[in-house]
């Protein structure tokens, strides 16, 4: 009994709060939950990140939609990558039972079924306002790391990039750069080479291979315009509650490497966009990576780098960042280091290897005078976790085993045809939906290859010599069968070229953008 006095008084001081917070759920010690004894998250320390970890079964995604609905009702948007799909019923009210009466009823508060405002965003062909960007607008440092290219191939970019910029050549989408590649290898060449220096072309082969690779993951899904605009992303309704946009990323996870690009281009978009905040009161912008290790783990040294780097710096612009795996150990360890919240639900040891990680991870929370953290971490249930924030003035609060608080939202998928409606109605779709297909790199440079060679076909035709007569071969050539003859191999050979180049056939509208 003195240790429960004890322990609820540690609580109830550790979780106490000056300004606005939100309610994860009550504390548990042996088993019991302590009602009314409430497990907290303060909203002026959500701009120092957080995790949320455990394994499949355990509850994440749950606890995941339940702060996000909390933090949305507090005026704080939110973005959620949605990778399984279950998150869209955040935008219907959930429906009570008898297992939420009793788990509501043990942590001691009252549940009110509530929806929220919602926006489906997408980079793929889910139903959704289209999140797009342009290549001019990745810049040539985050092109050449999201390829993957080396320091020499990666200068290169840099210096097409400026040739494009001092020539006028808008770069929209990835036909733009795969055409600008092909032009400086071929027609114009001599050109480049005298205002920029020599090009290896094996380097240029390696880039048009690598834009390649990219694209059939889909990228040219979300190079293009209308560019997206991410302050869209940080918006209250009518009614003042937070917009949570959800992006649809359910086909991702067979194209690591193309979320991985977009998720680096979204949040380098943001930090360079938002101005400078400092510590809030609450954060400007909250948001969420589900199935986080598909981030990590294709993710290259330098991406590793760029993540890092945002992640330090990003919450100076009033911006949370919060990651969800299963296994904390999915996380790079300089990342780990700089999440201040963590929510970890239960582990499963079924293997030696297993029971070694959880002894690192339980490393990672405070000491406990009230827990075996190894122990605590395999016997959760589900929608229970161990629970650690920091306080407002920075530091860790007591771990805390936490029966969660149940989502108001419905805890399940949306049909299609209420994805439609919200979709339908979205003053964004209309927006960023919308085709522009206006002249860029390729038709440029297409057109003035076409002028070159009208002016070559004129030049010729104006020094050939005439003959009077018509030698056997040319009347062969010239007749109609072999004219016919003619056309057909030099169409089949030029369909050839053109389509090892990436150029060949009805050129396709450019999609509009993003950023």
């Amino acid at each position: 009994m003195a240790d429960k006095v004890k322990f609820t008084q540690q609580i109830n001081e550790g979780y106490t709060f000056k300004g606005e917070s939100i309610t994860l759920g009550a504390a548990m010690l042996n088993k019991e939950v302590l009602t009314g004894t409430h497990i907290k998250l303060p909203l002026k320390t959500m701009n120092r990140h957080g995790l949320i970890a455990g394994a499949t079964g355990t509850g994440k995604t749950k606890t995941l939609q339940l702060i996000t609905e909390a933090l949305a009702s507090k005026s704080v948007p939110v973005v959620v990558m949605d990778i399984k799909g279950d998150l869209s019923g955040l935008a219907r009210p959930g429906e009570s039972n008898e297992k939420i009466t009793d788990r509501m009823g043990k942590i001691g508060l009252e549940w009110k079924p509530e929806g929220n405002t919602v926006e489906f965003l997408t980079i793929s062909d889910e139903k959704g306002t289209r999140l797009r960007a342009t290549t001019s607008e990745f810049g040539p440092v985050l092109f050449s790391r999201m390829l993957e290219l080396n320091e020499t191939q990666s200068s290169l970019v840099s210096v097409i990039f400026k040739y494009c910029d001092d020539l006028k050549l808008p770069l929209l989408d990835l036909e733009d750069m795969k055409r600008v590649l092909q032009h400086i290898q071929e027609e114009g060449k001599t050109e480049f080479e005298t205002s920029y220096g020599k090009v290896s072309g094996s380097s240029l082969g390696i880039i048009l291979r690598k834009i390649v690779e990219l694209e059939q993951q889909g990228a040219n899904r979300f190079f293009g315009e209308r560019s997206f605009e991410v302050e869209d992303l940080a918006r209250c309704d009518s009614n003042g509650k937070g917009i949570i946009s959800v992006i649809r990323l359910i086909d991702m996870q067979t194209k690591p490497k193309l979320f991985s690009t977009f998720l680096l281009s979204l949040l380098a978009e943001i930090y360079s966009t938002f101005p400078e905040e400092g510590d809030l009161d609450q954060p400007k912008l909250v948001m969420f990576i589900d199935e986080a290790h598909l981030l990590f783990n294709e993710a290259s040294d330098s991406l590793l780098d760029q993540i890092e780097t945002i992640i330090k710096l990003i919450r100076s612009k009033g911006v949370g960042i919060f990651f969800c795996t299963q296994n904390p150990t999915d996380i790079p360890n300089i990342v780990l280091s700089q999440l201040g919240m963590k929510v970890q639900h239960a582990l499963r040891a079924f293997t030696a290897k297993d029971r070694k990680d959880i002894k690192l991870i339980s490393e990672n929370y405070p000491l406990s005078d009230f827990y075996d953290i190894d122990e605590l971490l395999t016997s959760l249930g589900t929608g229970e976790a161990a629970v650690t924030v920091l306080s407002e003035k920075g530091n860790p609060t007591p771990l805390a085993a936490t029966l969660l608080v149940a989502p108001r939202s419905r805890m399940d998928v949306l049909a299609a045809g209420e994805i439609d409606e919200i979709v339908s109605a979205s003053k964004l779709a209309v927006k960023y939906n919308e085709e522009i297909n206006r002249e860029s790199a390729l038709e440029m440079l297409n057109k003035k290859l076409e002028e070159h060679r009208e002016v070559q076909e004129k030049e010729e035709q104006e020094t050939k010599p005439q003959k009077t007569e018509k030698s056997t071969t040319e009347k062969i050539l010239t007749s109609t069968t072999a004219r016919q003859v003619g056309r057909t191999v030099a169409r089949e050979v030029t369909r050839g070229i053109l389509g090892v180049l990436g150029i060949g056939g009805t050129r396709r509208k450019k999609k509009t953008g993003w950023f």
